[in-house]
């Protein structure tokens, strides 16, 4: 085509998409991630459901979790009153994905269509950041945590209720709260939140 003297157009090449860095929480409470995840059915013995709810803080890593037998933005209000009462700081961001349970993001076009979930975070004063859909890794400290509560939990563990699956689970938070990490230089969440605190005394 050049020897023909034949205009050709060359594709351009597109700019790779470079992920925005990662902001550093600096203090408790700062921004907690929420997701929700389905309870291994070989754990189960019978044939109930389970979902699992989880709320990480950013900044220590501290957990909460808890099962139960649906998963409804009902349920996701609920669970975000088990977190403001079990989590020993103020809350002042929850991140959540984009699922019903949460948000009416993708399902409605009115702005003041909210769940049940919504009008919580409202209530407590707690603002709400969604992430990008369909991009896991922008809430991935609560994805990461549940791929080792696949490894360290669920791999060795059968369930005979809903009871027994909570009983269970509230002993394996308990060792993971205190457990230390090597992203908290060693430390455990709870000496995280420990540390933190003593320093403002």
């Amino acid at each position: 085509m050049k020897k023909q003297n034949l205009k050709f157009t060359q594709k351009k090449k597109l700019k790779s998409a470079k992920p925005k860095p990662y902001i550093q929480m600096t203090f408790p409470g700062e921004r907690v991630q929420i997701d929700v995840k389905t309870v291994p059915t070989k754990c189960i013995v019978g044939q109930e459901k389970m979902y699992q709810y989880t709320a990480i803080d950013e900044f220590s890593r501290f957990r909460y979790l808890k099962i139960y037998s649906e998963k409804s933005t009902y349920t996701s209000y609920k669970f975000l009153l088990e977190v403001i009462k079990r989590f020993p700081f103020k809350i002042y961001t929850i991140r959540t994905d984009n699922g019903p349970e949460f948000t009416k993001r993708l399902i409605s076009h009115d702005p003041n269509d909210k769940t049940i979930f919504e009008y919580g975070l409202q209530k407590y004063g707690i603002s709400h950041d969604l992430i990008k859909p369909y991009i896991p890794k922008h809430n991935g400290k609560v994805e990461r945590s549940h791929r080792k509560d696949n490894e360290r939990f669920y791999s060795a563990h059968r369930f005979y209720s809903l009871e027994d699956a909570n009983r269970q689970l509230q002993h394996y938070l308990r060792q993971y709260n205190n457990f230390p990490m090597q992203p908290l230089k060693w430390n455990a969440p709870n000496e995280m939140l420990r540390n933190y605190f003593s320093l403002l005394k």
